[in-house]
């Protein structure tokens, strides 16, 4: 799919830093996982939702320098900022926009585990904190991939060394590798579109069902423990051009008013075939045909996903 080792300018990702004496009991009232779990060797994904359950926010939750960061598209930062601010109230809780403080790089390939202790964080979502104040995240792909969090200047010094035994990568191929992992993105045009188990993240551990009370966990625990789960998160092949977040989904056999489902997100492969994480209503996407928008929209392929549909693996 890619060379062998690519470096990734990951812009597009902003960080909200979050800190403060209460800030482990504010989040742990606010996010989907379990943030007593996030230390200086874990990172956890998470989402955010309404009292609703439904998602305004995906993110990857990092515990660096002493405080938390809150990896998410750019895009969806200010707003969750702003919505996260409003609830701070009396807490001693500081949030703060830390996306130009920080910077933040991925890297992809066989040598990625030439960083600095890079095979310590031998598992997906673990990670270290180097000498030169970078943390280093393992993120879930079919080679080694990394995040790497750092001030500007120690980050710009890293960016200079890996030049020279990597390509440039871009974002269109790092959105591709979250998409083959099946980890779900939520943007601008799908808030409040999802409940977290529609987009698997209780499969790719986003959730906890033991952690207690959090916004919007009521809606969550009742789809796992009475509900039975009529939408979940596919991979996909997209015959035509790549169709936006949020786009329609079309299936003749569908019977909802919602329709048969929506694009999460989507990027174009190195042969030219756009691939989504898309979605679907379960019994079209075992026996229907599914289109984009409508009867004539372009056709979707169902493709694998690197974990099974298995609801016992974040419990």
């Amino acid at each position: 799919m890619m060379n062998n080792c690519q470096l990734f300018d990951l812009s597009d990702l902003g960080l909200i830093r979050a800190s403060g004496d209460d800030i482990e009991h504010f989040l742990q009232g606010q996010l989907t996982n379990d943030i007593t779990e996030v230390t200086s060797e874990h990172s956890q994904l998470s989402g955010y939702c309404t009292p609703k359950g439904r998602l305004l926010a995906t993110m990857r939750v990092i515990s660096h320098a002493g405080d938390f960061l809150l990896l998410m598209p750019r895009e969806r930062l200010t707003p969750v900022l702003q919505r996260l601010s409003m609830f701070v109230l009396m807490s001693k809780v500081t949030l703060s926009d830390a996306s130009d403080e920080l910077q933040t790089i991925g890297l992809y390939g066989d040598c990625a585990t030439s960083l600095p202790a890079a095979d310590i964080a031998a598992q997906a979502d673990d990670c270290i904190a180097t000498e030169d104040g970078v943390t280093t995240v393992r993120i879930a792909a079919s080679a080694p991939r990394f995040l790497l969090i750092g001030s500007a200047g120690a980050i710009t010094q890293r960016r200079q060394h890996l030049t020279e035994t990597t390509t440039p990568g871009t974002d269109q191929q790092w959105r591709l590798l979250d998409i083959r992992a099946g980890l779900p993105s939520v943007f601008d045009a799908t808030i409040e579109a999802f409940v977290p188990q529609m987009v698997n993240m209780h499969l790719v551990n986003g959730v906890s069902f033991s952690k207690g009370c959090y916004t919007g966990q009521e809606i969550v625990a009742r789809m796992h423990y009475l509900g039975k789960l009529k939408r979940r998160m596919y991979r996909v092949a997209v015959e035509g051009d790549c169709p936006a977040s949020g786009a329609d989904l079309y299936s003749p056999q569908s019977q909802s008013g919602q329709g048969s489902g929506k694009i999460v997100m989507s990027a174009v492969s190195a042969d030219g075939v756009c691939e989504a994480l898309a979605v679907i209503e379960v019994a079209n996407a075992e026996t229907g045909e599914l289109r984009l928008n409508d009867e004539n929209g372009d056709k979707l392929e169902i493709l694998g996903l690197p974990y099974s549909f298995e609801e016992n693996i974040s419990q």
